[in-house]
């Protein structure tokens, strides 16, 4: 199963703000003309999908570990303990890109608007030259030593 089959937390979320299926919108992201906005979508999606992936692993294998039929001798506190610690590293992960995508589908600009060139401000000009300022009465004098 391929990154772009697996499912996702924001999957609804990011076929609503494109307005196309998973499919179609990863097919448009590698074309030439995809906006920056849907290329970066479909890559933080793509990274979401595997850091999810992992989180289910380690929420699996404790679920295993600990079922309620499993001899209690089997239990090691070493494993869970390392599987805390793996589990911290992809809720973190996860969490991570679920902010980014999150972040970069509240800001992009709604489908099929243009966007806004940015102001420019333009400064006055001077026409006329001004004849250069007069240099002080003292310049370049030498000043003479007092006794």
């Amino acid at each position: 199963m391929s990154v772009q089959d697996k499912p996702t937390s924001l999957d609804e979320a990011l076929t609503q703000a494109f307005g196309a299926s998973l499919g179609e919108l990863y097919a448009q992201a590698h074309s030439p003309s995809a906006s920056a906005a849907l290329t970066r979508a479909m890559e933080l999606r793509s990274f979401l999908a595997l850091a999810e992936e992992q989180v289910v692993r380690v929420r699996d294998r404790v679920h295993a570990a600990t079922a309620a039929d499993r001899d209690l001798g089997e239990l090691s506190a070493e494993a869970l303990r390392m599987d805390a610690q793996w589990m911290e590293a992809a809720l973190s992960g996860r969490d991570g890109y679920v902010a980014a995508l999150g972040e970069l589908l509240r800001t992009m600009p709604a489908p099929g608007s243009r966007p806004e060139r940015p102001v420019q401000l333009t400064q006055p000009k001077l026409t006329t030259m001004l004849p250069p300022a007069p240099a002080p009465a003292r310049a370049g004098a030498v000043r003479a030593r007092q006794p």
